[in-house]
């Protein structure tokens, strides 16, 4: 409770931990929507925000509101997925390619370069086209973590280069310690803030990933996430027709979703950056 307290004086955490936990606030009641998400024609067609439907209705029978408890929940389901497959598969191989060099590390920064370079919409937007309606989020999030740990993998791996010449880790050789006691007991505290804001930077760009393929019709749209509420209103020409609502709350909800998490990176990093610690100590 107590770091949260200290992280609460931060502005920037505040806002972002307020937007998420309005968020948090529709997943939970997505749980007790009165209409399955995937069901059409459950209410009126095209009706604007009112007090019985607050953000409206589509033009598929389905009331907007729930829909988009429903896409948040799944879109941050999906991102959290994402990012925790990406990330353990990034922390391992980085720290132990920095710590071991020699073969492996050769061989982990070839594969890491391959990976960086690729074109990776592309290939996702082939992958869409190729299996589409099957294409379900689990397996996208699969997919996405397997090309995604690269770039952090190798910043995770230089800390951890720098971290190999300290003092300490010479001492913690000497008195018998393991390679991976080193590794996870010693370093991992050093690279916390860096793996706390990749964690939330993959998340944006895992729900940037989906956003993208739904709205190009590349994903099960049955199931109902930020980007598939979105094609439906493209494809159903929403906002040429005057249904906004449709349009606009979809678009705030990612705006507002990919806003907090940036906030809430940056924020977590600075108080957990043992500079950034200092000099706010400095500042008091």
């Amino acid at each position: 409770m107590r770091y949260l307290k200290d992280l609460l004086l931060d502005k920037k955490f505040r806002f972002s931990f307020i937007v998420m936990l309005s968020l948090t606030f529709l997943v939970i009641l997505s749980l007790f929507s009165p209409y399955e998400p995937t069901q059409w024609q459950v209410v009126p067609e095209e009706l604007p925000p009112s007090f019985k439907h607050p953000f409206g209705t589509t033009s598929l029978g389905q009331d907007l509101f729930w829909t988009i408890c429903s896409a948040v929940k799944n879109s941050l389901v999906f991102a959290i997925i994402t990012a925790a497959i990406s990330r353990a598969i990034a922390v391992t191989l980085g720290m132990l390619s920095g710590f071991k060099k020699g073969a492996f590390d050769k061989v982990l920064m070839a594969i890491s370069d391959a990976l960086i370079s690729l074109p990776r919409i592309p290939i996702l937007i082939l992958i869409g086209a190729i299996f589409k309606e099957s294409l379900r989020l689990s397996t996208l999030a699969i997919i996405l973590a397997s090309i995604g740990w690269a770039w952090d993998a190798r910043v995770i791996r230089s800390q951890v280069l720098s971290l190999r010449e300290r003092d300490f880790t010479y001492t913690a050789l000497l008195s018998g310690s393991k390679a991976l006691s080193i590794v996870f007991k010693e370093f991992f505290p050093h690279i916390t803030p860096i793996i706390f804001a990749s964690i939330l930077n993959n998340m944006m760009w895992a729900i940037g990933i989906e956003t993208t393929l739904s709205v190009l019709g590349l994903t099960n749209l049955l199931v109902p996430t930020l980007g598939t509420t979105l094609y439906w209103a493209i494809s159903y020409q929403a906002l040429f027709l005057g249904y906004w609502w449709w349009i606009v709350f979809p678009v705030l909800i990612i705006v507002f979703l990919f806003v907090s998490i940036y906030l809430l990176s940056i924020s977590i990093s600075e108080y957990l950056d043992p500079r950034m610690r200092i000099q706010r100590i400095g500042q008091a």
